[in-house]
């Protein structure tokens, strides 16, 4: 992949507004971020200071974003063949390669550097592990080479509980691993139910997502397995340090819930798919971004009401 060959294949140029470069940093994914690693950080079981908190989000953010800018310049090649991601800034001629190459490094060191000042080196350290993971582990190497792209690097993703804990404590502990295993669990079948729908971008694109690579009826199998095991592991958290009675009630009902969609899935051939137009597999990845977004913020009501006795066992 060239800059060169990038500019020659957009299809319409035009000067690029803030918007554009904002849009580098996936910011649909940033609050993603922001969330898991806010839960990871107010969960710690020590007080951190508002300011020493907010700097330590806003930074984590920053490196969220960094490592949205630096895969969208190394995915631009495959981003312009995409129905799904042809309309970002640099497949749709806004932002030139080289802009967001620079951008994503500036951010990236400006991140970890300002996280490990705000809060400790340890934090510092482990942003700057996940940047390189995402960017280079997941982006660069997996997500074109092996249908498990999604099960190994969904650990990027995963990272930011860790992270945010890490900068309240400095210190590791068995409940960000958990969060981690909730967010890392997660990731495969989420991305394999947008994969159902959206598979012949990933034929187009080339890249080998299992759908392409085992077919659609070996996608539903893992689905199904994948929901099971992190059900398992969803419910199993209630019973931790960052679990408790609200937390075991969001996780009964929405595991249920998305036990019964991966079912769904499972029973489902191609042709009924095709049909209505994957609705189904759409329903669970919609009900999949709802997922984690309750059992993160389940963690989150235990830790606020815990102080008051009214949170965790």
């Amino acid at each position: 992949m060239t800059d060169a060959s990038i500019n020659a294949s957009t299809v319409q140029q035009g000067d690029a507004e803030f918007g554009d470069y904002f849009a580098l940093l996936k910011p649909r994914v940033m609050s993603l971020v922001v969330f898991t690693a806010l839960v990871g950080l107010l969960a710690a079981p020590v007080g951190v200071h508002p300011v020493i908190g907010f700097s330590a989000i806003l930074f984590i953010a920053i490196g969220g974003g960094a490592s949205g800018a630096l895969n969208m310049w190394w995915d631009a090649d495959i981003d312009q063949v995409m129905k799904r991601t042809k309309s970002r800034p640099i497949p749709a001629g806004k932002v030139e390669p080289g802009e967001a190459l620079s951008l994503g490094l500036a951010l990236s060191g400006l991140s970890v550097i300002m996280l490990a000042l705000a809060t400790n080196v340890f934090a510092g350290a482990f942003l700057a592990f996940t940047i390189f993971f995402y960017v280079v582990i997941y982006t660069m190497w997996l997500k074109r080479a092996t249908p498990q792209n999604i099960v190994i690097g969904g650990a990027a993703g995963a990272f930011p509980p860790v992270i945010g804990w890490i900068a309240a404590t400095g210190s590791m502990a068995v409940e960000p691993w958990l969060m981690f295993a909730l967010t890392f669990m997660w990731t495969p079948p989420h991305f394999w139910a947008l994969a159902l729908f959206m598979r012949s971008d990933y034929d187009d694109a080339g890249v080998p997502m299992l759908t392409v690579t085992h077919g659609r009826r070996s996608t539903r199998k893992h689905i199904l397995i994948y929901t099971a095991l992190l059900a398992l592991l969803a419910v199993g958290t209630a019973f931790s340090g960052v679990g408790g009675p609200i937390y075991l009630v969001v996780a009964l009902v929405l595991n249920a819930l998305f036990l019964h969609g991966a079912w769904k899935i499972l029973r489902r051939d191609e042709d009924d798919s095709e049909a209505d137009n994957f609705k189904v597999e759409r329903s669970f990845f919609k009900l999949s971004l709802l997922y984690l977004f309750l059992h993160f913020g389940a963690i989150l009501a235990e830790a606020v009401l815990k102080p008051y006795g009214l949170g965790g066992w």
